[in-house]
């Protein structure tokens, strides 16, 4: 419906008065300006909230974890210990930030900001509904694949500048981990495309539909495979247990970020977290109808013919409602995610590196080839509508 945020507030009166008033009084076409002026106030919002999240992820790992064990968790600080996450986060700010003697100064500063950076330059992409997107481009979803990897290329060189052993093997672990899991989850990604027809984050969403039976996740068998497929792989891009072995506590006292102190290590856990969200609402957008709402709620348009609502007003419910619906998605997997590394045991790295290369990998380009024969097979239906095609035409030959 809706190209980027820009776009949508420039359907409103007001937009265009405010746009209006402005040239006037500079004296030139102020509809760039106004632009980035949305732009920049949209980006701050979502650092801003994705970063709150990342912090309460820190507070729904314990929380979980704790109930998982029959514990309590958190509960002093703040009601429910729902600010245990600020308190954690001024303890990061206060602490000394130490420098190893021997450490690549430069570099030793560099890894976080990298993780943090390639993180966050994903936020442009990540669909939150069809009105609200930083950017819409054409090749979206491999844009946020290369983007993340800065991740790894943060975690490799925050191990390398510690100048320690124990910090260099976190480190070739974590590039080793994420380089090899990305083959994976982009051959998956690929299988994906091939259902929808393009790149876009938006051309992937408006392949699907807001019903379960129209998400791609249940459009073929092969599609079935890959969502468990990219799962499992985004898990072990994060670093997620069962996959956490650059940062093995046990073997590595605390992996690539052994050296880190203060905000720096704070940056590193924010990164991880943050980026956890994202694969989730990827999977969203790839797999779960991402931010579609069921009976096309997300469009206004019942809403205006039902309802009698003026058009602005009832497209601006069917965002609030999209923003839910990829939010619940999102938050779900979220739950999941967290739920597996307090359930599942460490990986050691042979069995690791063995589930990538010998498993998920072939089982990937072997989803990618049943997709593209299933899409030429049968002309791009999904399974459940030829099942309905099959039923109504034995009706009807009854």
């Amino acid at each position: 419906m809706n190209s980027t945020v820009v776009s949508y507030f420039a359907q409103s009166n007001e937009f265009q008065n405010v746009v209006g008033w402005l040239s006037k009084v500079l004296g030139f076409d102020a509809s760039s300006l106004v632009a980035f002026i949305i732009f920049a106030i949209f980006a701050l919002i979502i650092v801003g909230v994705m970063a709150t999240i990342g912090g309460l992820g820190t507070y729904a790992e314990r929380k979980i974890s704790a109930d998982l064990q029959a514990r309590v968790g958190p509960n002093r600080v703040g009601p429910f210990g729902l600010l245990q996450f600020l308190a954690d986060g001024v303890k990061m700010i206060l602490k000394e930030d130490i420098i190893t003697t021997n450490a690549d100064r430069f570099t030793f500063n560099l890894a976080p900001v990298l993780c943090m950076v390639g993180v966050f330059a994903t936020l442009a992409v990540v669909p939150y509904s069809s009105g609200f997107m930083l950017a819409d481009l054409n090749v979206g979803i491999f844009y946020l694949v290369g983007m993340a990897s800065l991740v790894g290329v943060g975690v490799f060189l925050g191990g390398y500048a510690s100048n320690s052993k124990w910090s260099m093997l976190g480190g070739m672990r974590g590039a080793s981990q994420i380089i090899s899991y990305e083959i994976p989850a982009t051959i998956t990604i690929i299988s994906i495309v091939l259902l929808a027809g393009g790149l876009s984050m938006k051309t992937l969403i408006n392949g699907q539909g807001g019903a379960p039976h129209e998400w791609f996740l249940l459009h073929n068998p092969f599609a079935f495979i890959g969502f468990f497929v990219y799962f499992i792989s985004a898990l072990a891009e994060t670093n997620r247990a069962p996959f956490d072995l650059p940062e093995a506590e046990s073997e590595l006292v605390s992996g690539y970020h052994t050296e880190y102190s203060g905000m720096k290590f704070g940056l590193f856990a924010l990164a991880e977290y943050i980026e956890v969200f994202v694969v989730c609402g990827v999977a969203v957008a790839l797999f779960l109808g991402g931010y579609k709402v069921p009976f096309d709620l997300g469009s206004g348009a019942i809403l205006v013919e039902k309802l009698g609502l003026d058009a602005m007003l009832a497209q601006n419910v069917g965002q609030l409602l999209e923003l839910g619906a990829f939010f619940t998605k999102t938050l779900a997997l979220y739950y999941v995610v967290i739920w597996v590394r307090w359930t599942l045991p460490r990986l050691r790295v042979d069995q690791l590196m063995t589930l990538c290369w010998k498993y998920l990998t072939p089982i990937a380009i072997f989803n990618l080839l049943g997709c593209a024969i299933w899409m030429y097979a049968f002309d791009g239906k999904s399974i459940f509508t030829l099942i309905m095609a099959a039923a109504s035409g034995g009706g009807a030959h009854h």
